[in-house]
């Protein structure tokens, strides 16, 4: 994609219906996430992009079901069905709050690469969010300080990125870290659908 975008960019996407866009869907795809939220506005402010969050798709044919792999706030490494955040997102029989638009590396990932990257993911599941590396990024940015160590926590992109290199495939990093905007404007990254 390459090109930063803003909200009224997004929301001149055509929106195409889940139902509609389900069967295209393919383990590794992208799911980057506009939100309407407090912490959602928190990180598009500190990274200075539209973008809150992102995630990835696993698509499961024996249980007909698709999923993101995510890092939550407050949640973690986590596995969610696609169709819970379009219906029932954190249980409060609303969806999210915001735009939802899915992406694809281009060339994409063989289907090796893919199941890697989720297999490496799934191996992660319950690992906690790190809620306060938002923070930390904002004082990087500022002081020009680099991260000086690797923990077990991760924020969304942090999770995607190394689910991706696992695989084999790098995103570029931002003096030392990645945010859903670097995910978003590596040239290898394009637009499916907007879905909400």
């Amino acid at each position: 994609m390459a090109d930063p975008i803003i909200k009224r960019d997004i929301k001149r996407l055509a929106v195409r219906r889940y139902e509609a866009v389900r069967d295209e869907l393919r383990s590794g795809d992208l799911v980057f996430c506009s939100g309407s939220y407090v912490f959602s506005g928190l990180i598009q402010r500190f990274t200075c992009s539209v973008w809150s969050h992102v995630g990835i798709v696993y698509r499961d044919d024996q249980l007909q079901r698709l999923f993101i792999l995510e890092s939550e706030t407050g949640i973690g490494v986590r596995l969610v069905p696609i169709s819970k955040y379009l219906r029932d997102y954190h249980g409060r029989r609303r969806p999210y709050r915001g735009q939802i638009v899915i992406g694809r590396v281009e060339p994409a990932p063989a289907d090796e690469q893919a199941r890697q990257a989720v297999s490496f993911g799934m191996d992660l599941l319950t690992k906690p969010y790190d809620n306060f590396e938002i923070l930390r990024i904002a004082a990087r940015i500022a002081f020009r300080v680099g991260r000086r160590t690797q923990d077990r926590k991760f924020i969304c992109s942090e999770l995607v990125d190394e689910c991706y290199r696992a695989a084999g495939v790098r995103f570029a990093r931002r003096d030392n870290y990645i945010s859903p905007e670097d995910i978003w404007r590596d040239p290898g990254v394009r637009v499916l659908a907007r879905v909400l």
